[in-house]
């Protein structure tokens, strides 16, 4: 249950503040650092809806 609140957590932030998840993870790959691809703001809102989605199966399959 607390992982799969964790991961719907998780999801939501990636959904809504892409910037972020590229700022903790990916910023120091950069030369310039200045801000995320539209390709990496993409793919990360998709990751957090799969994200959310399998948090959301975990607690609907822990309450069966």
């Amino acid at each position: 249950m607390v992982i799969s609140v964790i991961l719907m957590l998780l999801g939501v932030l990636m959904i809504s503040k892409p910037s972020i998840v590229w700022i903790i993870t990916e910023s120091w790959k950069s030369n310039d650092a200045t801000e995320p691809s539209d390709l990496y703001i993409v793919s990360t809102r998709f990751g957090g809806i799969m994200l959310s989605l399998a948090g959301i199966a975990g607690i609907i399959a822990l309450n069966l």
